[in-house]
């Protein structure tokens, strides 16, 4: 008995003296990660699509109407919805629309990059003047060159309004829609646009400010305007510029700056044309400035846990109470994108070492940063930064068995047979807001066998890309007055 007291003895001594300084250490290191429970979905189904009904008749009148005027009104606002572009591919298996997704995001992330990498080479554009065809070709080798957006609304175009689908691109400025006659028209859902069947078209004049406002511009024998937008995957738009009549669910924007395209090619799928959202001169945020005060929002959901549809905000009430905000940087070689300043990443409530400020730094010259985008779907961040974060998720999620890897994606995970599981949370840190991701913001689902993969990837490019599916849920402000970029967590009720 003696020795077992004694060997009792020594074991309090051992614990309270020796073990004890490391015991809040011990504990620590066991519960280091911060995880969130992670409910498991499949790869969502098109959702059917569902609008007003004075928006299903391509020749409906708009029955309420407001002033069409560009002077700025306290209340003005106008509310959108939004869907994936999924929603008009039609007798296509959700893996074959997810892989056409993939396709589309390559392209798109060469696109921007291709973008910001020949902006930061070339002096300032110079936008005075506008002789003959100077700077523009038929064979479109320059230009704008942008990407095509991941989402699409529904709106009168004319006078009376012809309602069609248009693609959203916080990516690109031109607004631009097919117009008969054709040269040549891709395949889109409504009847091709017949602008000589608007009260309220109108061509630019080569030598209008309008006209000097485009990159590239052109003028043809009737001294008209023309445009051109190319895109990264060799798809461009080429046609008049002119003046339209916008009908968004009963509020009129008139004298909207806009391409009417005449000779359409490439991989577009199904809407009749895009409206540019991005920082530019012709964009329709800018346009429509001294309207709608020079803010919009959007929230896009998560297609494989809500079947509602996504929305967009003009005005006033585009702002969240509750968003946290970060400034908008300035590339003062490119004014489309939306920058912003990453601080850093954090991994189940820990920073994770390497990822710093510098590695997105916007130099005075337009190399590298990061910018929001609503058409890239996968976030893509530098490579150094990339995998510094993957490696700390892996470690993270070492219970979870490993898939081999799928498409773009390096880190993949067998979940079959499961219905949740436990994650490590994944934070992005912007100057001035922390924006706090839901598990399927950053785990998504890449077949119906279970395979789901860490929703973001590397890139050998300086420029680093803020993808729709990281947004998905938030509402995200882009409040342009006061420069500025904010997330609402929840926003899409």
């Amino acid at each position: 008995m003696e020795g077992k007291a004694r060997n009792i003895l020594l074991f309090s001594f051992f614990t309270i003296f020796v073990l004890y300084p490391f015991l809040p250490a011990i504990s620590a290191a066991s519960n280091f990660l911060q995880y969130q429970t992670f409910a498991l979905t499949s790869l969502p189904n098109p959702a059917p699509i569902s609008w007003p009904e004075s928006e299903s008749k391509s020749e409906s009148e708009a029955t309420l109407t407001v002033p069409e005027t560009d002077e700025p009104a306290e209340e003005s606002a106008l509310s959108l919805q939004l869907h994936h572009l999924d929603s008009l591919s039609f007798n296509k298996t959700p893996e074959h629309l997810f892989n056409l997704r993939l396709q589309r995001d390559s392209l798109r992330v060469k696109t921007l990059t291709a973008l910001a990498e020949s902006a930061a080479l070339v002096p300032p554009r110079n936008r005075s003047g506008v002789g003959g065809n100077a700077g523009f070709s038929s064979s479109v080798i320059s230009g704008l060159a942008q990407g095509s957006g991941e989402y699409f609304t529904r709106l009168g175009v004319g006078s009376p309004p012809r309602y069609v689908y248009m693609v959203l691109d916080t990516g690109s400025d031109v607004v631009w829609i097919q117009c008969a006659p054709c040269k040549k028209c891709y395949s889109q859902t409504d009847p091709v646009f017949d602008p000589r069947k608007s009260r309220s078209f109108s061509t630019v004049p080569c030598a209008s400010p309008l006209c000097h406002k485009l990159d590239s511009p052109g003028c043809n024998r009737k001294n008209t305007c023309l445009y051109q937008v190319s895109y990264g995957d060799g798809s461009f738009t080429v046609g008049e510029f002119s003046t339209e009549t916008l009908t968004f669910r009963g509020t009129r924007v008139a004298r909207v700056a806009l391409g009417c395209g005449h000779d359409n090619e490439g991989l577009f799928v199904a809407a009749a044309g895009l409206l540019g959202l991005g920082r530019g001169r012709l964009s329709f945020p800018t346009q429509t400035g001294r309207r709608f005060n020079r803010k919009f929002s959007y929230c896009l959901v998560d297609r494989s846990t809500s079947a509602k549809p996504s929305s967009m905000v003009f005005g006033n009430a585009a702002v969240s109470r509750t968003a946290r905000f970060t400034p908008l940087l300035a590339n003062p070689k490119l004014d489309t994108f939306y920058y912003v300043e990453l601080l850093g990443i954090s991994v189940g409530g820990a920073r994770v070492p390497g990822i710093t400020s510098s590695l997105f730094k916007l130099d005075p010259a337009g190399n590298g940063g990061v910018i929001i985008d609503s058409g890239t779907s996968v976030t893509r961040l530098t490579r150094p930064a990339y995998v510094a974060l993957r490696d700390a998720f892996r470690v993270g999620a070492s219970s979870l068995k490993r898939a081999p890897d799928f498409s773009l994606f390096d880190t993949c995970f067998d979940l079959s047979g499961k219905t949740e599981v436990k994650v490590p949370t994944v934070v992005l840190h912007f100057r001035g807001a922390d924006v706090s991701l839901p598990a399927t913001n950053y785990l998504i689902p890449v077949d119906s066998s279970g395979t789901f993969c860490f929703a973001f990837a590397g890139t050998m490019s300086g420029l680093s890309i803020i993808g729709n599916i990281q947004q998905q849920g938030f509402r995200v402000v882009y409040d342009l007055a006061a420069s500025r970029v904010g997330f609402a967590p929840r926003g899409c009720a």
